[in-house]
């Protein structure tokens, strides 16, 4: 199993796809790992190099012992990039991992030909929409609960309750497949290291507009109504070369829900911008 010890971590990764297609990493959420891109990885496989990896923390990875930061997590992402001597690569992440994308794109955007972020939960960049109050409020609640189950040693519980009252909605812990479920209940204690990053939902949008290359921002219309609020506060960072994109009939987790239009969407973002350039 391929293994790379970068900032003091042992991480894992899978590459698969042709040697000397276009380098494409893929950066998962919280509660998940590299198995989350299951259902889209062959596809993208066909046409990119695809490094798929373990964050830290996170099932095969090192899970160091505390609290870490997501400034690690960008550290990391950058570091696999490094590794793999292709230059700048194709970046598609979803939620905490589309924040660590973003994050790295503000602070050292030469590593990155292009970014696709499904739904990052930078909500302090919405903090102070005064309409948004209403939906915002109770998802900290939830969150709260989520962490209280966790500390009460229920991570399935934990799971279960983030899945349907903070990321996804109501039924949608039974749709997911039995191997993910397990794996996000042995996520959890990660979860809880993320959340007490005092800058985990922090961006800083102003640094954004030093990525040149084109962005996708994608959320789903059947996702919580922040996260809309999030990629519009997101995109006038990068002017013109931002795409938004919403999935039909999804939430928060296409690439596990509607693999078909996501990995279809990803493909033509990325041709698209590969034919002008």
């Amino acid at each position: 199993m391929p293994r790379a010890r970068v900032n003091g971590v042992e991480l894992f990764y899978e590459t698969e796809g042709p040697v000397g297609g276009e380098p494409l990493v893929l950066v998962h959420g919280s509660w998940s790992d590299h198995l989350g891109w299951r259902f889209v990885l062959p596809r993208l496989a066909r046409t990119y190099r695809v490094l798929a990896y373990d964050r830290r923390g996170h099932s095969r990875s090192e899970r160091p012992a505390g609290p870490g930061s997501r400034r690690e997590d960008e550290a990391d992402l950058a570091a696999l990039i490094e590794m793999l001597g292709s230059g700048p690569v194709h970046v598609a992440a979803s939620s905490f991992g589309a924040s660590t994308a973003l994050g790295l794109a503000a602070r050292r955007p030469g590593l990155l030909r292009s970014i696709m972020a499904h739904e990052p939960p930078l909500v302090a960049v919405v903090a102070d929409r005064a309409e948004l109050r209403p939906v915002l409020e109770p998802m900290r609640a939830a969150l709260g609960d989520v962490l209280a189950a966790l500390r009460s040693g229920g991570p399935e519980a934990a799971a279960r309750q983030f899945v349907e009252d903070v990321a996804v909605g109501p039924g949608a812990w039974e749709q997911l497949p039995d191997p993910v479920r397990r794996t996000f209940a042995d996520n959890a204690p990660t979860f809880a290291d993320e959340q007490a990053d005092p800058d985990w939902a922090v961006l800083d949008v102003g640094r954004l507009g030093g990525f040149t290359g084109p962005v996708l921002l994608t959320t789903g219309t059947e996702s919580p109504p922040w996260f809309p609020a999030i990629l519009d506060g997101v995109a006038g960072a990068f002017g013109g070369r931002v795409e938004q994109y919403t999935f039909e009939g999804a939430g928060h987790v296409p690439h596990l829900t509607h693999p078909e239009a996501y990995a279809d969407r990803l493909e033509t973002f990325i041709a698209g911008q590969s034919a002008v350039a």
